[in-house]
């Protein structure tokens, strides 16, 4: 049973919010830990520091996450959050991305924390919104990639802000503020749209949002296909989340590449991602979404394991590898979080209980979990190798840059892989659950 296809303009409406959402990604996650390392702070300051902020933010991502499933305002359950997240990471992201002269690693935190719990308040009820848009095995795919598409090309968009600036003669810093300014310019029209526009879904009978118990905990941890993909998306999330924490240090000192064109490097990968979402939706459509991930990741390893071998000056043999692994960036945006759509489906129908918040609070713990875990082993890692950025570094100290920054992201893609390929909720038995939900519902419904 197909669920009725979701309108090229509920899509439009939904996704723009995810262009301003994105904007700080690269600066806040490439660019500031060694802005701020460079402000003095040093490098392994910086991941201790990034790191704390981070813990602190898992925390927060169940009690957002129950409390938009549970909390029915005027508005809705996702609406309220969204418009209050906005307004806090604002204020975050201007802090944050224009320090005073002198700083300290209290403020780096303090600022942090302020930027992450604005984003949380987002982005959970936000990707729960999206998951509730639909119940097709596809359409959630369409919906996912949709958004994830959006969010690349605000990355895009905003990421070669500070290169840019130091092209152009201004200082880093100065597209940092840059990009702080033109992500609250775009976010609050598009945000206004979404909540004008976009319906929330409505529970059906029986479906309770109640804060969890025992009983529903013990659920969660016997739903076999969420803990699988959970697991997977997070071995992903850490392969993912060291190279874009290495990102401008390996150009800079593994490749010797200028400002410019490091950013000219950033732009391709990602304009890669956005290009390749709608072949790997289609893909999905024959190999199933769990398969076509894997063999996205696979794609993936393929380019990366041969980043070690490269030197100074090979520009041109990186660019292809970033088109390569930017390709295969785009699967791992826009289907791991249609599957997540389908393993709470399976909860539903076991538990009776609407939690999509709560599962999306979960991945976000997982995504952040595995971002501040890459920052806070890459760099104390780095510098027990004898990496120094703006010294003149040894060639094993490039090497050990090299071999974090690659090797071992491929490494775990492929335990990522191992993990996902044999991934239980097929289309097939997604469609059998929404088949049940849906009698269940017209039953409660005459009841």
């Amino acid at each position: 049973m197909s669920a009725p296809p979701v309108s090229r303009a509920l899509l439009l409406y939904y996704a723009l919010p995810a262009f301003a959402l994105a904007m700080p990604t690269i600066p806040a996650y490439v660019y500031l830990p060694s802005f701020y390392a460079d402000l003095g702070l040093g490098l392994a300051a910086v991941g201790v520091t990034l790191l704390a902020a981070r813990i602190f933010d898992v925390i927060t991502d169940p009690l957002i996450g129950v409390i938009s499933d549970k909390l029915h305002l005027r508005w809705g359950r996702r609406r309220p959050w969204v418009v209050a997240g906005a307004v806090v990471a604002g204020a975050g992201l201007l802090a944050l991305f224009q320090p005073p002269d002198h700083v300290s690693a209290a403020y780096l935190l303090l600022w942090s924390i302020v930027l992450y719990l604005g984003w949380t308040m987002i982005a959970v009820p936000y990707t729960a919104w999206g998951a509730e848009l639909s119940s097709d095995y596809h359409q959630r795919s369409r919906i996912t990639g949709a958004r994830e598409m959006a969010m690349v090309l605000g990355i895009v968009a905003a990421g070669s802000l500070p290169a840019i600036a130091a092209g152009s003669g201004a200082s880093e810093r100065d597209g940092l503020v840059a990009v702080a300014w033109l992500a609250i310019c775009v976010g609050a029209p598009t945000i206004a749209l979404l909540v004008w526009r976009v319906p929330e879904a409505v529970s059906g009978p029986g479906h309770r949002a109640d804060w969890p118990r025992r009983a529903d905990i013990a659920a969660m941890r016997a739903n076999k296909p969420f803990i699988r993909l959970l697991g997977g998306w997070f071995i992903n999330g850490l392969a993912n989340g060291l190279p874009a924490a290495l990102f401008p240090l390996y150009l800079q000192y593994g490749l010797q590449a200028d400002a410019v064109e490091r950013g000219v490097l950033i732009v391709l990968y990602f304009i890669s991602g956005v290009a390749a979402i709608p072949l790997w939706v289609r893909l999905s459509g024959r190999l199933g979404k769990h398969r076509t991930w894997c063999v996205a990741m696979a794609v993936a390893c393929a380019a990366f394991i041969w980043v070690p071998f490269l030197g100074p000056g090979d520009l041109l043999v990186f660019a292809a590898i970033c088109i390569v692994t930017g390709v295969a960036l785009g699967a791992d945006l826009a289907l791991p979080p249609a599957m997540q759509a389908d393993v709470v489906d399976l909860d539903t129908l076991r538990t009776g209980a609407a939690r999509a918040g709560l599962f999306f609070a979960l991945w976000s713990m997982a995504t952040k979990l595995a971002l501040a875990l890459a920052v806070g082993i890459a760099f104390p890692a780095l510098a027990a190798f004898g990496f120094a950025p703006g010294e003149v570094n040894e060639a094993g100290a490039i090497l050990a840059l090299a071999v974090i920054y690659a090797g071992v992201p491929t490494v775990l893609k492929v335990c990522a892989v191992a993990l996902i390929w044999r991934h239980p909720l097929t289309e097939r038995r997604q469609n059998i659950i929404r088949r049940r939900l849906s009698a269940r519902h017209r039953r409660l419904s005459r009841d």
